[in-house]
């Protein structure tokens, strides 16, 4: 009798944590389904200026140097609408995008950050120079005069897919014709 009653005692445990695993599928799945069509664009206010291009040694250039950007942003974007229910965090990166004569696409993140649910939803940054160096593989930044900066960024989900998204609205900037002087410059 003994054997009986924990065979049933199992099979009862065994019967109530598999309804379990599927009560958490289906909220698992009502979750990523009601807010996997809505609309995950961010306007954004974004400024450059006092751009500066310095020529910097480069051993692996064939020229021996190579141009380095440096120069101020600012970034303001209300992003209280990208957050649901759903929606872990966001990770937002800026993103320079340019041509030159030797490559037709150069993508280059100059800047990032992660927004948690509990922390501003507000992006309103002034950073004086880039997070990460904004350098050309050789001498095609001055008088470029295609340099568009756009934000873009991950919505990072509870349930579902990694969303990839751009904000609305970008800048295209000119770069000076002239090498700022100082250190670095070869």
């Amino acid at each position: 009798k003994f054997e009986v009653e924990m065979h049933n005692l199992y099979a009862r445990g065994n019967a109530i944590f598999a309804f379990m695993l599927w009560v958490l599928t289906a909220v698992t799945a009502g979750c990523f389904l009601t807010t996997v069509f809505l609309d995950y664009n961010c306007p954004v206010e974004l400024d450059a200026s006092e751009i500066k291009i310095r020529k910097v040694s480069d051993y692996a250039s064939d020229s021996g140097y190579s141009d380095l950007a440096n120069f101020e942003f600012t970034i303001k974007a209300d992003v209280s609408s990208l957050f649901n229910w759903n929606v872990k965090q966001l990770f937002f990166y800026l993103v320079a995008e340019y041509t030159t004569p030797s490559n037709a696409v150069n993508q280059v993140v100059i800047w990032d950050q992660i927004v948690l649910r509990s922390n501003h939803v507000v992006l309103n940054e002034r950073i004086s120079k880039p997070k990460y160096y904004f350098l050309d593989d050789g001498n095609n930044f001055r008088n470029l005069d295609n340099v568009t900066f756009v934000l873009r960024y991950n919505v990072i989900p509870n349930a579902g897919y990694l969303r990839l998204a751009q904000a609305s609205g970008q800048i295209q900037v000119d770069f000076p014709a002239e090498y700022t002087a100082g250190r670095g410059r070869a």
